[in-house]
């Protein structure tokens, strides 16, 4: 980390504090509803499965699929200049929650709707650690 980050860093609220903490560890975890058993993401107060408000963070897989992508061709932030085009994906875990992020080490011409994908997390600054995803070999 010699340069400053350039590109917009995530907002940590308190609702989402330990799943950057447990970023900043290479660990990641999503939230497991106690009443149900259902993994979800972002937080939240509900499950939307059985409407508990008893939920916990767990840590999981990092495994999952390519559910959905677009291909960034245009600049919107001038820290993403040198990287379009570039992948932005939302990945299904293992475990069923979903979230969005960003693909890497994957030309965007050869991310196909269930490749297999795993975690891979980068340290941008001494606080903000991201999750990223990779392929990985289909077993």
């Amino acid at each position: 980390m010699t340069t400053a980050y350039q590109k917009p860093l995530p907002q940590v609220t308190p609702e989402m504090a330990p799943f950057w903490a447990a970023a900043r560890r290479h660990e990641l975890v999503v939230q497991r509803c106690r009443g149900c058993g259902a993994h979800r993401f972002p937080a939240r107060d509900l499950c939307s499965r059985c409407l508990s408000r008893d939920a916990e963070w767990t840590r999981v897989s990092g495994k999952g699929t390519v559910f959905t992508w677009a291909v960034m061709h245009q600049v919107y932030h001038p820290g993403f200049a040198g990287e379009v085009p570039y992948a932005v994906v939302v990945i299904e875990l293992d475990e069923g929650a979903r979230l969005v992020s960003n693909l890497v080490d994957c030309p965007v011409d050869t991310v196909t709707a269930g490749m297999p994908v795993e975690v891979v997390f980068e340290d941008v600054t001494p606080d903000v650690t991201l999750p990223k995803f990779r392929p990985r070999a289909a077993r």
